[in-house]
């Protein structure tokens, strides 16, 4: 099963768009995008194992092992510029990527990374992954999200939650290898009453790169790409043309 999800195919574009979702996410949370953003870019969603039509498949173990395959799973559409953006646990995955390729002679265009803390930060660890199910559920409804209403149904979540709890795995298991900073420009992303990250928090991506950082914080909390999402594609088309 491919990794990638392109709903809008443009054969003219001159830049790719990978896009990559939050914990419990899938490639539908960038259904919308492709008709906010030009006709020169064109956008690829990732889709995580365990979910929509790779449901029953298993997750990967670590983080290491899934930026392994997703970067595989990309090489055959590196043939143009290219740029990653992530949210959330995307960020961190997409970054992982990007240093991948950065190793294979492969830099993007820009790293876009959203709702996130740096990967070197140190941060307080949280087993959510083994909550029981109502707790888990409230722990994503302090979040947002549309997975929220879809959880209200419990036959829902008998199919959602192990797929969430297998992201949120990868994300508890998560540590940083130390190694040089990216030569990749970053454009950190964040909404202003995040309760998982504050601006300044967004900021210390800056240290992960030695070219150009950005930082554009928007009205909203951790979820604040979705309301915001015109101004958000009109942000990161800005910044791709940079």
């Amino acid at each position: 099963m491919t990794w990638l999800r392109c709903a809008s195919p443009r054969p003219g574009a001159t830049t790719r768009l990978f896009c990559f979702t939050h914990a419990g996410g899938s490639a539908t949370a960038y259904r919308d995008w492709p008709a906010l953003l030009p006709g020169s870019v064109e956008l690829h969603a990732t889709q995580l194992p365990g979910r929509a039509d790779r449901f029953g498949e298993p997750s990967p173990e670590d983080m290491d092992t899934l930026a392994d395959l997703v970067t595989e799973a990309m090489s055959p559409l590196l043939d143009r510029r290219f740029a990653l953006f992530g949210h959330s646990m995307g960020a961190t995955l997409a970054y992982e990527v990007t240093r991948r390729l950065e190793a294979r002679g492969l830099a993007p265009a820009r790293l876009l990374v959203s709702g996130a803390r740096a990967p070197h930060e140190s941060r307080e660890r949280r087993a959510i992954s083994e909550y029981d199910d109502d707790r888990l559920v409230a722990e994503l409804a302090k979040l947002g999200g549309t997975e929220v209403e879809i959880l209200s149904h419990r036959a829902m979540r008998e199919i959602a939650l192990p797929y969430i709890r297998a992201d949120f795995r990868l994300v508890e298991a998560y540590r940083h290898r130390p190694g040089p900073p990216l030569h990749t420009p970053i454009s950190a992303l964040v909404g202003d009453a995040d309760p998982e990250v504050t601006p300044a928090q967004a900021k210390s991506w800056e240290a992960r790169t030695i070219s150009d950082f950005s930082l554009t914080i928007f009205p909203g909390d951790h979820f604040y790409l979705q309301p915001q999402r015109a101004p958000v594609v009109g942000e990161i088309t800005r910044l791709l043309a940079g």
